[in-house]
């Protein structure tokens, strides 16, 4: 089981990460297959999951209210998701892509779904709007400056 377990929980951690690996014809259908395979639900579920653990960084932890039963409960969305995905919907693809190219395929897998939950998050008209006010901050003129005029 552990054998199993540890690059599933690592996979799980890359999904806050970019896939820097070369992905290769096997798990680039696994990714494929994990993406279609998850609904909007699923992978908002995923950004919850993701805001949950890293509320718990000290850099943001003062700042953030999420109960250890809210973080339990994303513990549990998620590893249901990634059950499904490992052994019902995507097991095929898994299977081939494991013994074709290893274990690390989970990691550049989850990475990708990760990358997609993350695009969703970002997309969010209200997170762009809460981004956009960084901009009153910004020296414009000093910018254009350094980037432009040199």
């Amino acid at each position: 089981m552990r054998n199993v377990l540890v690059p599933v929980l690592g996979a799980l951690l890359l999904l806050v990460t970019e896939v820097t690996s070369f992905a290769g014809v096997y798990s680039d259908d696994l990714a494929r297959c994990m993406v279609g395979a998850t609904s909007v639900e699923d992978r908002r579920a995923l950004v919850v999951w993701l805001f949950s653990a890293g509320s718990l960084h000290p850099a943001v932890k003062s700042i953030t209210a999420v109960s250890p039963e809210q973080l339990d409960n994303a513990n549990k969305q998620v590893a249901d998701i990634v059950m499904r995905l490992l052994t019902d919907s995507c097991v095929t693809q898994a299977r081939e892509a494991i013994k074709f190219e290893g274990k690390s395929v989970l990691e550049s897998s989850f990475g990708v779904l990760g990358q997609v939950a993350g695009r969703e998050l970002f997309s969010s008209p209200e997170v762009g709007v809460a981004m956009q006010g960084m901009a009153k901050y910004l020296d414009a003129v000093k910018l254009k400056q350094s980037l432009v005029e040199k």
